[in-house]
């Protein structure tokens, strides 16, 4: 099933655990948004750091309230059918970016129609990817990020995954656009997408 067969096209949000200049995971993670918008689907990219989110502290919390960027991001998850994820591994753990604007995401309650965070996420696929300068291209984290999203915000994280080993030699520029240089890395990705589409797809479908 593509996109084409659900009700409307499947909204998908794609999001770097990356924000640096450069970052190899915001350039594969925009490749697997043009790939996904080939099929069909609408892509919202989504700059976490933008989000502007001070790091997790309840104190905080309760003496200014939720940040407007955790609010923000709940409302993106609410209008989108999935999500395509790319993250690094720092010290074979997800980035803190990505922890910390997801743990803020979580407490977002419920309001103005709107779901909670982790009701805003539920049941929503999610295909991950991981980029490196390294041998191992970031798959130490990948697990991690897999357990975190299922378990934490009940999202349906999809078998395909893709690691990239060596990314800055792996991604290539080609007519202002970045392209995996071989052609077996790019049907990895291309079923990473294919199967965040059809899952969300096939949600619609049910609703």
């Amino acid at each position: 099933m593509t996109a084409s067969l659900s009700p409307r096209p499947v909204r998908l949000l794609a999001i770097s655990g990356s924000a640096r200049q450069g970052s190899l995971n915001r350039q594969l993670v925009d490749l697997a948004a043009r790939k996904a918008q080939a099929l069909g689907a609408q892509v919202t990219h989504v700059d976490l750091r933008e989000l502007a989110m001070p790091v997790y502290d309840d104190d905080w919390a309760a003496a200014n309230g939720k940040p407007a960027g955790a609010v923000a991001l709940r409302a993106l998850f609410a209008e989108h059918d999935g999500l395509l994820l790319s993250c690094p591994e720092y010290n074979a753990l997800p980035t803190p970016l990505l922890i910390n604007s997801f743990d803020w995401l979580s407490t977002v309650q419920a309001q103005d129609g709107l779901p909670s965070g982790g009701g805003a996420t539920a049941g929503k696929p999610v295909g991950l990817l991981a980029a490196s300068p390294g041998a191992l291209g970031g798959i130490r984290a990948l697990p991690i990020v897999r357990t975190y999203l299922s378990t934490n915000f009940a999202m349906v994280v999809v078998p395909e995954q893709l690691a990239l080993p060596h990314a800055d030699q792996q991604l290539d520029a080609l007519s202002g656009e970045v392209v995996l240089k071989k052609p077996e890395l790019d049907q990895v990705l291309d079923k990473v997408v294919a199967s965040v589409i059809r899952q969300a797809a096939w949600r619609l479908a049910a609703a």
